[in-house]
């Protein structure tokens, strides 16, 4: 079966956790216009119950086994996750071709709802500004006919094409993560 996938940028402002705005923050500067940055959304239904699907988020040794994109993988020993509302979700892909090259994902946890939602945060520095952007994202997983789930995957907010690089890596590790659920 061919998995259900729609991915569409949005150029409307996007709430963090709370439903407050995201903005940049920076000394004597105002966010960004919302036509400036995009939210990236993706809708995919897998063919599994929202438990393991939920699991596979939330499980170090599942999210090992799946998680980034074709040509990355995360050791588990890098991986730490404590799927409550203010608990960290931390670990390091690794590039196959190149082990030096790593990127390291660093994230807060601000809504957890167990097998329903998970959203979190980071805060980072723009390059070539002053400012710090607060990047979410949020997992809703719905319950769908025959035993499926559908995720609902909203981040942002990007500026230029960097939701591009993020839609392509999200929906090549969601490829990944149907070989790891029909296993199961």
């Amino acid at each position: 079966m061919t998995p259900d996938t729609t991915a569409t940028p949005d150029t409307t402002a996007t709430p963090d956790r709370t439903g407050a705005p995201d903005k940049t923050v920076a000394p004597d500067k105002t966010a960004a216009p919302a036509a400036a940055s995009r939210e990236l959304v993706i809708s995919r239904v897998f063919d599994a119950p929202r438990e393991l699907v939920y699991r596979a988020f939330t499980d170090p040794g599942q999210l090992a086994q799946w998680f980034g994109p074709v040509g990355y993988s995360v050791p588990r020993d890098s991986i730490e996750i404590d799927p409550r509302a203010g608990g960290r979700e931390r670990f390091v892909m690794v590039c196959d071709d190149d082990p030096g090259r790593r990127i390291t994902i660093d994230y807060t946890f601000s809504e957890v709802i167990e097998n329903e939602l998970l959203a979190d945060f980071c805060e980072e520095g723009i390059p070539g500004t002053d400012g710090i952007i607060r990047l979410t994202s949020r997992l809703e997983f719905h319950d769908e006919e025959g035993g499926k789930t559908r995720l609902e995957l909203r981040a942002g907010p990007f500026t230029g094409h960097d939701d591009d690089d993020t839609r392509v890596g999200w929906e090549s590790s969601f490829t990944k993560l149907d070989a790891l659920l029909k296993a199961a």
